[in-house]
């Protein structure tokens, strides 16, 4: 799939896909039948960029992301979450909270100063949202 990118000026980019499984609910009625609880097979993409390697020749590695990712979401009622405790569990919301973990795991755990530029989720087949930080570094 082709995905929309930011300009930027690194020599690498990296994009790593993955589906987790969860249910979630909006508590409120205007969400009209996203009030119930209802489950969906999440599609995520993460992209991210730098100039350098590591030293095995990874910019980061996609195991990494994906056990980061399924070890949070993957077969959860995310409204229990705790990055949703004070937020609904929408696709916007949750396309940023993803994001801010994997920023904050490449900003602790990666030498090689990384930048994750963009996550793009899909709800449905039909239905993705693209979150992109304004000012990225």
């Amino acid at each position: 799939m082709f995905y929309p990118i930011p300009d930027h000026d690194y020599e690498y980019e990296l994009n790593k896909d993955l589906n987790f499984s969860a249910a979630h609910h909006i508590p409120d009625a205007r969400a009209g039948k996203c009030e119930r609880v209802h489950g969906h097979t999440y599609h995520v993409n993460i992209t991210i960029a730098g100039d350098v390697l590591d030293d095995l020749g990874f910019l980061v590695n996609f195991s990494a992301l994906k056990k980061l990712i399924m070890d949070a979401f993957d077969h959860r009622l995310l409204n229990d979450h705790e990055a949703f405790r004070d937020i609904p569990p929408t696709s916007e919301t949750l396309a940023k909270v993803i994001y801010d973990m994997v920023d904050e795991y490449i900003t602790a755990e990666q030498p090689n100063k990384l930048e994750c530029l963009q996550i793009i989720l899909k709800e449905t087949p039909t239905s993705y949202v693209v979150y992109r930080p304004k000012g990225r570094k």
